[in-house]
């Protein structure tokens, strides 16, 4: 895998392989320069318009909708598995490594009616984890002391049949004000949900472990 690489990077590069084509002939196929194919398939943050990405796909042989990562609105796991999978277990470095750019991830605890799952944005302080949530929701209740929980984030990507998922287990507590809104003001931790989101969770992880899927080319 590239370092640095975003999805979309990710995708185009194996899709070449894949049609066993350098970037040279690549980049011709789909009149692109050299160097800007280079820059697609290494920055996490590139954005081609969709007429570079159309003229991609057909020189790679596929469909725009699958470089870019399309049908997010069915659920993940519909596509064929991989024909030669390979499932390798994490290191916590590893683990660390796939938590640190932030995003999106589960909160779990145990509530009255069992166990729960709640997505959250969320961001990295050091080894912790940080996220904001309600005031009077029922994540409030599991920050109670010696109270075990975990947080899983997972990366599913259908059109490779690879991904990854990592967990994390520890004990979860309130930050005091103002410094859990300054850490997460510095995080950058916007929750999707909106609304009034003024507790601030840090959660210490005692056990972080993983697991990646890839597929043998």
């Amino acid at each position: 895998m590239l370092t640095g690489t975003g999805d979309l990077g990710r995708r185009l590069a194996e899709q070449r392989e894949r049609c066993g084509l350098s970037r040279a002939e690549t980049a011709d196929l789909a009149g692109v320069a050299v160097s800007y194919l280079e820059y697609l398939e290494t920055s996490a943050t590139a954005d081609p318009g969709p007429d570079v990405l159309i003229r991609l796909a057909d020189a790679l042989g596929t469909t725009a909708a699958a470089l870019s990562g399309g049908g997010m609105v069915l659920p993940l796991g519909q596509r064929r598995a991989a024909g030669h999978p390979v499932l390798a277990e994490l290191t916590p470095a590893e683990c660390r490594d796939l938590l640190a750019p932030r995003g999106v991830g589960r909160f779990l605890f145990v509530a009255d009616r069992g166990p729960v799952a709640v997505p959250v944005n969320y961001g990295m302080l050091g080894g912790d984890i940080v996220f904001r949530t309600s005031k009077s929701g029922r994540v409030a209740a599991a920050t109670r002391p010696h109270s075990p929980v975990s947080f899983s984030v997972d990366r599913i990507d259908d059109t490779l049949a690879e991904g990854w998922s990592v967990l994390a287990s520890g004990e979860a507590a309130v930050m005091p004000e103002p410094a859990g809104r300054a850490v997460s003001a510095r995080l950058g931790i916007e929750p999707w949900a909106g609304g009034q989101r003024d507790l601030f969770i840090r959660l210490t992880p005692r056990e972080i472990t993983g697991r990646r899927i890839r597929a043998v080319r």
